[in-house]
């Protein structure tokens, strides 16, 4: 089994990054433009602000629940072509797969645009004919899955003791980390998740992928559940970690759960959260959820203990309209300009701040106030193909924002690109030569110096912080990515 989810690499280092941006300039021929040395600069400029800070000699302890799962990768046109699923001519949206028409009209939905996107399939018989045909495939990777475990993975390699909550086959845990400790049951046969990669102009019949992405695709039944809760709850005891992390409740999305099962789940979850000590930091990793009551149950239960948020630019969208009272936005601009995606950071913190202060100020909302009073948010992290952006509240226990948006940046191209050292020649800037703070009329612009590519400032309670990501243009994997970068960026806060 490879590990291909994102840990499988030694602590990456600078200097070996360094020498490849040497290299790149010695044998550059004299034809080639100037861009390439303005790319070598801004590689140089975020490696050294991702080295301005080290960890301490202690490594910091982090709990990361739930679950896991085996990653199948898989090119996802071949894969379609293999059991001979053509082109629809009508993409929609499904929530859940029932059969091949569906599978193909959602796949379509998402892949023109190149928005990344998890589906659960109900249809046993179509989702064991998917895996056998991966399984067929020359080219398919085997890799460990699931938000827990690759973030788990990243921090591990980056210097933390980490408590991964989830229940994994004996095969799986012996290629984890020697800094990762398992709290949850032995499985047999781990849940497998297909993930159909397709890189940027990649054709299926008359669509065209506008960016590298996946479409992932499952048929969990153990990790809905949160099999390896309790196991965890007790461990978590003595273990006092410095920051507790939850994701992968997305398995959860969509799933035929009897009545009140999933709202017991999860008040369960919420009550782990709630009883943390204030002095350590909870981080909640948003993922693609489509299912309404869902959401209303994670923004009831869940959200309001975690101080910290990490999310897409499909994932913030889609929180922001729910918190406004609208509907879930299912596809959003893949590729969002800096301005828009700050005003809506901007506009989340605000709402969760405010729901927070409302909270504690009203203490007669009976059951509701006991899920709600929580903490206040006081870091967001949002990943784009293009830059990172972070806002963290002035004064709080977050440190070390510019370094750690740096290195989230950096992490982004060393996981797509499978490779611990950053070749600029495999490597590109799409993000605006200068960007606005905001959309509204008259904002400030901000230029992209290659000397100092990383841009903080200060507004009302909190600082923005904004970097370029070197876009990896030779795909190895986008699955994880979200999960390394999130990760990356938490291990230099803590």
């Amino acid at each position: 089994m490879e590990q291909g989810s994102g840990f499988s690499f030694m602590k990456y280092g600078t200097a070996a990054s360094f020498a490849m941006v040497l290299l790149a300039y010695w044998f550059r021929s004299p034809g080639e433009s100037g861009l390439d040395n303005r790319l070598d600069t801004v590689l140089s400029s975020l490696l050294r602000a991702e080295s301005k800070v080290g960890m301490n000699n202690a490594r910091p302890r982090v709990a990361i629940g739930l679950g896991g799962c085996v990653d199948v990768i898989v090119d996802g046109v071949t894969l379609l072509n293999k059991i001979g699923l053509p082109p629809t001519g009508q993409p929609l949206h499904h929530d859940y797969i029932e059969n091949a028409d569906q599978l193909a009209q959602s796949f379509a939905y998402f892949f023109a645009p190149g928005a990344a996107s998890e589906r659960f399939v109900i249809n046993d018989t179509l989702f064991s004919q998917l895996v056998e045909a991966s399984r067929e495939l020359p080219d398919n990777r085997w890799a460990i899955g699931g938000n827990a475990p690759v973030m788990a993975g990243r921090m591990a390699t980056e210097g933390c003791d980490v408590l991964l909550g989830g229940s994994f086959s004996p095969d799986f845990a012996d290629i984890l980390s020697q800094h990762i400790t398992v709290a949850g049951n032995v499985v047999e046969e781990p849940d497998i998740h297909l993930i159909l990669e397709y890189p940027s102009g990649a054709t299926w019949g008359q669509y065209t992928a506008r960016r590298a992405n996946r479409y992932i695709v499952h048929s969990d039944d153990h990790n809905p559940y949160l099999a390896s809760l309790q196991d965890f709850e007790v461990k978590l005891q003595d273990f006092h970690p410095d920051l507790l992390v939850v994701g992968g409740l997305q398995m959860m999305d969509s799933f035929p759960f009897q009545r009140g099962e999933r709202e017991a789940l999860l008040s369960r979850l919420g009550s782990l959260l709630s009883s943390s000590s204030p002095r350590t930091g909870v981080h909640f990793e948003m993922a693609s959820f489509v299912d309404e009551g869902l959401m209303g149950d994670l923004l009831r239960l869940i959200l309001p203990h975690a101080d910290s948020l990490g999310m897409n630019e499909q994932e913030l969208p889609n929180l922001l309209s729910l918190l406004r009272g609208s509907n879930v936005t299912v596809l959003s601009d893949p590729n969002p300009r800096v301005a828009t995606v700050l005003d809506q950071m901007r506009a989340l913190y605000r709402l969760f701040n405010q729901r927070y202060r409302d909270a504690n100020e009203d203490s007669d909302m009976g059951a509701y106030a006991t899920s709600a009073k929580g903490r206040p948010l006081t870091r967001l992290h949002v990943h784009t193909l293009a830059f990172q952006a972070m806002i963290v509240t002035r004064g709080s226990q977050w440190k070390n924002t510019m370094s750690a948006v740096a290195k989230a940046s950096l992490t982004a191209n060393r996981h797509v690109c499978g490779s611990p050292d950053i070749d600029p020649s495999k490597a590109r800037l799409i993000m605006d030569e200068s960007f606005s703070v905001s959309s509204k009329e008259g904002s400030q612009r901000i230029p992209l110096e290659e000397t100092r590519p990383v841009s903080c400032w200060d507004e009302e309670d909190y600082e923005i912080c904004v970097a370029p990501v070197l876009v990896c243009t030779e795909v190895y994997q986008t699955a994880g990515g979200g999960d390394n970068i999130s990760a990356a960026g938490l291990v230099l806060q803590i």
